[in-house]
């Protein structure tokens, strides 16, 4: 068999126009898996709401951080994918979750190189219900209506992986080096609480509103294969152990809740308020739900964050680029792609 690699992130508008930016949130928000309620409220919520002033105000977003070259999402996704295929030998092709840059044209792209068997590779650290398996339900119904012969595997969540957290913290530590900061925050893409529940293969283990002290976060179980609040809790600890960093000089947070549903918390917005509010000078943050920077981490944090913390009085707010195309995350990348190319999706 023939092999071949789908890296898969989530995706944009093809422009930062109000109206390629309506069509571009009225997928992404229509999946069920984002908003996970009836679909007839979901329309009329979506359809009948959101989509009738949310476009203009995320394409004035969009504008702010668009590049020359298009959207950075896009534009950094396939730096990664051009570097990382110098240093592998299966083809590897590049598709998106939402937008025209579609699962199915990047699976048709391998098949069209020969290809029979598939390593789908979500490009999140962490499971998740609106990023991971979206995408890995997706193409299966893909794969059984278009590529019946195709045979896809996918890479489980590796936020845990030992070499993942050395080249994430390596990263941190680089951007950081000779920054006087005095808090490191940890903000990761929230998630409704009942997003959470949902994901529990045991039905009995998560309690996502636990916010004082999450015990279930601590305590082993099999429902942290699909915990995405464990999941992040914990590259924050290890991080923070690999970096050295002493007690109450770091902490996790959840970003871009959206509706009156209970989200994940504590909430970014608020711990940058609070931070500068408690005399908090200088801080940076970190983005590890995501692997390429996007609208979420180059205008909600690195521009609406900035402007929260001056206002409470802060001074300096460093924000940690994402992994984007380091040149240890590419290598990193190419090994577990070589591994499974010469093994099995295990070995990843």
């Amino acid at each position: 068999m023939k092999k071949g690699i789908l890296l898969v992130n989530l995706g944009s508008p093809d422009s930062p126009t109000p109206k390629d930016v309506k069509k571009y949130l009225g997928e992404f928000l229509m999946d069920e898996r984002v908003i996970d309620i009836p679909y007839i409220a979901r329309t009329a919520l979506v359809k009948g709401i959101i989509l009738k002033t949310r476009p203009k105000q995320s394409a004035a977003a969009y504008k702010k951080i668009w590049w020359d070259e298009g959207s950075p999402l896009i534009v950094l996704s396939e730096r990664l994918q051009n570097k990382v295929q110098k240093q592998v030998d299966v083809p590897i092709a590049l598709a998106m979750r939402y937008g025209s840059m579609t699962i199915k044209k990047g699976l048709q792209e391998l098949v069209d190189k020969g290809v029979d068997e598939v390593l789908l590779f979500p490009l999140y650290p962490q499971f998740a219900m609106a990023t991971t398996e979206t995408i890995t339900v997706l193409a299966e119904e893909l794969r059984q209506e278009h590529f019946p012969n195709l045979k896809i595997e996918s890479v489980p969540a590796f936020y845990n992986k030992p070499d993942y957290i050395e080249v994430l913290s390596n990263s941190i530590k680089k951007h950081l080096e000779g920054k006087n900061y005095e808090h490191l925050l940890f903000s990761y893409h929230g998630v409704p609480e009942r997003h959470i529940k949902k994901s529990d293969v045991t039905k009995s283990h998560c309690k996502p509103s636990d916010k004082v002290e999450c015990l279930c976060c601590k305590t082993p179980s099999k429902a942290h294969e699909y915990c995405y609040k464990h999941q992040c809790k914990e590259v924050t600890r290890l991080v923070a152990e690999a970096l050295n960093l002493e007690e109450n000089t770091f902490s996790t947070s959840f970003q871009s809740r959206l509706g009156f549903d209970p989200w994940l918390q504590p909430y970014t917005d608020r711990t940058i308020e609070r931070l500068g509010k408690q005399g908090i000078k200088n801080m940076a943050i970190v983005t590890p739900a995501f692997v390429s920077d996007c609208l979420e981490t180059l205008e909600e944090i690195a521009m609406e964050g900035q402007e929260i913390f001056h206002e409470m009085g802060g001074k300096d707010f460093t924000t940690v680029p994402c992994l984007n195309d380091d040149d240890e995350w590419v290598a990193l990348l190419a090994k577990w792609i070589n591994q499974w190319s010469k093994a099995s999706v295990e070995t990843v």
